[in-house]
């Protein structure tokens, strides 16, 4: 039986409420991993606290947080089990800085697929969720995607920083889209997407607790998601993809760029 949607809600507030927010305030020690991406003690607080309350929940269900080793995320990812994929701060370097733009992200892994997604914005008080099947909910209200029609007239969130200097020098030089954003959070940027506040996401390499759980938003919300050449991120386990997402429209004219 699936874990019940309305107590993944219930642990992620609880989360950002509870950890998130006193140490938004606190601004907590900083320090760095050997990849160069920043943790502070409140991604390690919030990971321990979702990992234990998840295993509650569902004690059958593995566990990929963020904060593991990589060799124990492999691990996770190709062992052909459940798992639940979490990033406990997405959005670390805004926390630290402090921008109050970061969310918790929670997805429910399923014979290779995101089942279940919930995203939680503690400054915003907003829940993005989805359960596969049964459409996109804000704050549990059921909502529809705006479409954007044509790529000419869209606004979409870029990650220039992983692009290769090729495809960076065309979509910052070029007239292709309308205009671009980058917030520093990769799960609001799928959750804005899936709530129709952007229209397409260009990502040159995600991690998978970043595009986990928005992937299966913006899915329900009726988007396309794959990698640059068409093929959807959880065909093959693996632990980061070049991430497109758009609606159908929009998503075929980006692909035609990206592959150019």
């Amino acid at each position: 039986m699936a874990p019940d949607i309305q107590k993944v809600i219930y642990i992620a507030q609880t989360a950002g409420e509870n950890i998130l927010l006193p140490g938004f305030k606190q601004q907590a020690i900083i320090s760095t991993k050997d990849d160069g991406s920043v943790v502070t003690e409140t991604d390690l607080k919030c990971q321990d606290f979702l990992q234990e309350e998840l295993s509650l929940l569902a004690p059958n269900i593995a566990f990929l947080g963020e904060e593991m080793t990589q060799d124990e995320q492999l691990h996770c990812l190709q062992s052909n089990q459940s798992f639940w994929c979490v990033d406990p701060l997405d959005g670390t370097s805004n926390f630290a800085t402090p921008i109050p733009l970061f969310a918790i992200s929670i997805a429910l892994i399923e014979n290779g697929q995101p089942t279940l997604a919930c995203i939680y914005d503690p400054i915003r008080q907003e829940t993005f969720t989805a359960v596969q099947g049964q459409g996109f909910h804000l704050n549990q209200q059921h909502l529809k995607n705006r479409r954007s029609e044509q790529l000419s007239q869209a606004v979409g969130f870029v990650d220039f920083k992983r692009l290769t200097p090729k495809l960076a020098n065309l979509l910052s030089t070029k007239k292709i889209y309308h205009s671009q954003r980058n917030i520093g959070s990769c799960a609001l940027e799928w959750a804005w997407l899936a709530a129709g506040r952007g229209h397409f996401i260009i990502h040159g390499q995600e991690k998978i607790w970043d595009y986990a759980a928005g992937s299966l938003l913006a899915t329900e919300a009726k988007c396309l998601v794959s990698d640059f050449h068409g093929n959807f991120p959880f065909n093959k386990p693996q632990l980061s993809s070049p991430i497109v997402a758009a609606h159908s429209t929009v998503h075929k004219q980006l692909l035609l760029t990206l592959t150019t």
